[in-house]
């Protein structure tokens, strides 16, 4: 197993002592990915991206069980936040899917909260990273999976969700810029980390058909786009650090620069990659 920062082996033990004090001989598995699988943690931003792998499907039975391992976690270790999912065996490769009418809810834990139903997170890139560069930290070792995302998926996907959920968000901006300008400035902060990064890390992988971490894409960004979107590139990467130094002058400026940047990088992949099969932004 890859060597983890301290306080996340901390929160996965306390973890796994709770699960088993509320759901004893129940788990099988716990694998990480996300940027602890990635060697790019950062405290007290990043979360544990987790897939528990169960003995037998969550449900609403085990919602008491479950609320209360992670509300004791929480108390524990207020940071760093799981973030995952409970699944049975079968499901390990699962994809989230519109094309047929087959739904099977799951148990999943995300931002502070417990749900049931349609897990978001079912797609190539998850598959793909806990395929290649998953941790096991409890359970058979990740390259057993029976997982094979191709490289045709993987860019497909990406690029179909720089069309729907990233081209949506961009839209949201432009209609609401006013709104925007008069959110907190760690709010605003957040939301260039996530969209500039984000876009950042999709356009890596459909140049290298791979998968890096955020701040490895911010600094691929700066090696191969134009000098024009350094500033809001390192502006995203300087709030990912903790600098509280901004580049920009105004709320205003960097929020548009981002919006640009935003539409244009879209765009730009849509015409490089798959020039006949979207619609641009």
């Amino acid at each position: 197993m890859a060597r983890l920062p301290r306080v996340v082996q901390g929160v996965l033990n306390a973890y796994l002592i709770l699960f088993n004090k509320y759901l004893p001989n129940t788990m099988e598995g716990l694998y990480l990915h996300g940027s602890i699988s990635l060697d790019a943690y950062v405290n007290n931003f990043s979360d544990i991206d987790f897939i528990a792998v169960t003995s037998h499907r969550m449900t609403s039975e085990d919602a008491e069980s479950l609320y209360l391992i992670h509300k004791e976690l929480a108390l524990q270790y207020p940071k760093p936040e799981m973030d995952g999912v409970y699944i049975i065996q079968e499901e390990i490769g699962k994809l989230r899917t519109s094309e047929t009418n087959e739904y099977q809810e799951n148990a999943y834990y995300n931002n502070g909260e417990l749900y049931f139903g349609e897990y978001f997170n079912f797609n190539p890139i998850t598959w793909y990273l806990i395929k290649h560069k998953g941790i096991n930290f409890m359970g058979p070792d990740t390259a057993s999976f029976d997982v094979t995302i191709s490289l045709h998926q993987l860019s497909s996907y990406v690029l179909s969700n720089m069309n729907s959920y990233w081209a949506e968000r961009a839209r949201g901006m432009e209609n609401s810029i006013e709104d925007i300008m008069k959110y907190p400035t760690e709010i605003i902060d957040i939301e260039i980390e996530w969209s500039v990064l984000g876009l950042l890390r999709q356009y890596y992988t459909l140049r290298e058909s791979g998968i890096t971490s955020k701040q490895e894409a911010g600094e691929y960004g700066l090696q191969h786009l134009q000098d024009e979107w350094h500033n809001i590139i390192r502006e995203a990467m300087n709030i990912r650090d903790g600098l509280r130094v901004s580049l920009f002058n105004s709320e205003e400026e960097r929020i548009k620069h981002t919006l640009g940047f935003a539409k244009y990088l879209i765009s730009y992949c849509n015409d490089m990659f798959f020039p006949t099969n979207f619609n641009h932004t």
